[in-house]
């Protein structure tokens, strides 16, 4: 029986540290990717390109939290995954701030500028749902760092039909619009996070309320 033991503590050992290798995998191209786009948003004045840079900073902040609770207990988890929730809707609070300023403030975009940052950040988001896919079961930590990513990538399409409706209208109207699109996809998976990671924490929490 304590040979049993032994080798599932080496499975989940070996399971842990494989998550940690592709947390840290991910962040870093997330971090990259911030920095693209943030200067990329800021020539292009694009608020669909806005939202996919604050995604990218919130994504890489995520995947440290993710980082720093593998192998911990189905509580912290699920209070991790409850805070990657609050930062999806933070990011998702300021694109909306970005919305309502550029409704009075219709400038045309850089169509250009948007669709080379957008085709780069989409490969790189690509790769990460690749990185994270077979982590997705693992349990609730990976499976919001996974919904993280495949939000990313939807966001990722979202802004390169953006830049080429951008360039084809001459108007910002589809900025704005895509960028509601993309605020209301956040705003669903945060809350679809919360409530997985609220659930999580209430049933583990109510055992050791009734003693």
């Amino acid at each position: 029986m304590s040979g049993c033991a032994c080798e599932n503590d080496s499975d989940f050992s070996a399971i842990e540290g494989k998550q940690k290798k592709v947390l840290v995998s991910v962040m870093l191209i997330n971090l990259g990717t911030f920095c693209m786009m943030v200067l990329a948003s800021y020539q292009s004045q694009s608020s669909a390109l806005l939202s996919g840079t604050l995604d990218n900073l919130g994504d890489a902040l995520a995947y440290a939290v993710s980082f720093a609770v593998v192998g911990a207990g189905l509580l912290i988890k699920a209070r991790a995954a409850l805070f990657k929730g609050v930062l999806i809707s933070l990011a998702a609070g300021l694109v909306a701030v970005q919305i309502l300023y550029r409704c009075f403030n219709l400038e045309v975009p850089i169509s250009e500028t948007m669709g080379i940052a957008a085709c780069l950040n989409l490969l790189a988001n690509i790769y990460c749902l690749f990185l994270l896919t077979p982590f997705r079961n693992d349990d609730l930590n990976m499976a919001s760092v996974w919904e993280c990513s495949r939000n990313d990538v939807f966001e990722g399409l979202a802004v390169i039909v953006t830049a080429l409706a951008v360039w084809m209208s001459q108007s910002g109207l589809p900025d704005i619009v895509v960028a509601f699109f993309l605020l209301v996809l956040f705003a669903r998976s945060a809350a679809r996070i919360c409530s997985a990671a609220l659930i999580q924490i209430s049933e583990v929490s109510s055992p050791v309320q009734s003693h």
